[in-house]
C-alpha cells in the first residue's frame, strides 16, 4: 500500500492544530504567528455564530465558561454538515453526547433547544398553503388544516421566561408547552398552550385526519369530562386562535362527507 502523501498528514496537522491548539502543536516550518491568524479567524466565526443562534444562552453564561464552553465544542464535536446554519443542530448533539454539564445550568439544553426550534423554523422551506382551505367549512365539522411550520414542544422548564434576571433551578411541578411557528408574514413566533390545547395541536399535526368535533370529543373522554359539550364550546375557541395565528390555515372538508 503506497505511503499517503506528505501534504495530507500536513493537512491533518493543520486541522487539528485549529481545532484545538492546546493539545495539537501546528507544523514546524509554519510561523505561529501566521497560524494564530486561521485560530483566531476560525474560532471567531465559531463564536460568532453560536452567539447569534443562542442569544439568550450567551446572555446568561459568564465570558469565561462561555468561551470555554465554545472551544470545546470546536475540538471534541464532529460535524456532519460543513453549512453555518446547520450547525445550532450540531451544538445541540454536542450538549446531549459530549458535554460534561456539571458547571451548567439545568435548564440549559432545554433553552438550546426552544432557540434551536426558532432558527429552524425560520430556515424551513416549506410554505403555508391555503389551496386545501375550504372558507365555507364549519370550524367544529371541518378537518383543521395546519401550518407544516408549526414545531409543539413540552418542556420541563419554562424556557420562553429564562433571561438573566430569571434562571429557575428546579422545573416547576408542570411542564411548560409551547408552540414555534412561522405565520404568513414570514415572522417567527412563539405561543404558550396548556395541556389541552397542546394535546388537539398535536392530534391536527397527526397523520389521522378527524374533524374538530372528533378531536375534542376525544379530548373530553381522555379527560374523563362528564359533559363534552364544554370541552368543544372551549375547542372552538382554541381553534379561533390557531387561526388567528396561522397555526392553523384554516378547514377542509373530509373525504367522504
Amino acid at each position: 500500500m503506497p505511503a499517503r502523501p506528505q501534504f495530507i498528514d500536513l493537512q491533518y496537522q493543520f486541522t487539528a492544530h485549529m481545532r484545538d491548539p492546546d493539545r495539537c502543536p501546528g507544523p514546524a516550518d509554519v510561523e505561529d504567528r501566521r497560524l494564530g491568524i486561521y485560530r483566531e479567524l476560525l474560532y471567531k466565526n465559531v463564536e460568532g455564530f453560536m452567539s447569534n443562534a443562542f442569544p439568550v444562552l450567551r446572555s446568561i453564561i459568564a465570558d469565561e465558561p462561555w468561551h470555554a464552553m465554545i472551544r470545546d465544542y470546536f475540538a471534541r464535536h464532529q460535524a456532519h454538515t460543513a453549512l453555518f446554519p446547520r450547525m445550532p443542530r450540531e451544538f445541540l448533539q454536542y450538549l446531549a453526547d459530549e458535554r460534561d454539564d456539571s458547571p451548567d445550568p439545568p435548564f440549559m439544553r432545554e433553552l438550546a433547544h426552544y432557540e434551536w426550534l426558532e432558527v429552524e423554523v425560520s430556515l424551513d422551506t416549506r410554505e403555508p398553503d391555503d389551496s386545501q382551505v375550504e372558507e365555507s367549512t364549519d370550524v367544529l365539522d371541518g378537518c383543521p388544516v395546519p401550518n407544516p411550520v408549526v414545531r409543539p414542544q413540552v418542556y420541563a422548564f419554562p424556557v420562553h421566561r429564562i433571561s438573566p434576571d430569571v434562571q429557575p433551578q428546579t422545573p416547576p411541578e408542570e411542564p411548560t408547552y409551547l408552540v414555534v411557528f412561522r405565520n404568513r408574514r414570514d415572522d417567527v413566533s412563539f405561543m404558550e398552550l396548556n395541556a389541552v390545547s397542546a394535546r388537539l395541536l398535536e392530534l391536527i399535526l397527526s397523520d389521522h385526519p378527524r374533524s374538530s368535533r372528533a378531536m375534542l370529543e376525544m379530548i373530553a373522554g381522555e379527560l374523563k369530562r362528564p359533559d363534552p359539550g364544554v370541552v368543544i364550546e372551549g375547542g372552538r375557541s382554541i381553534l379561533q386562535m390557531f387561526v388567528d395565528k396561522d397555526i392553523v390555515l384554516g378547514f377542509r372538508t373530509l373525504a367522504g362527507r
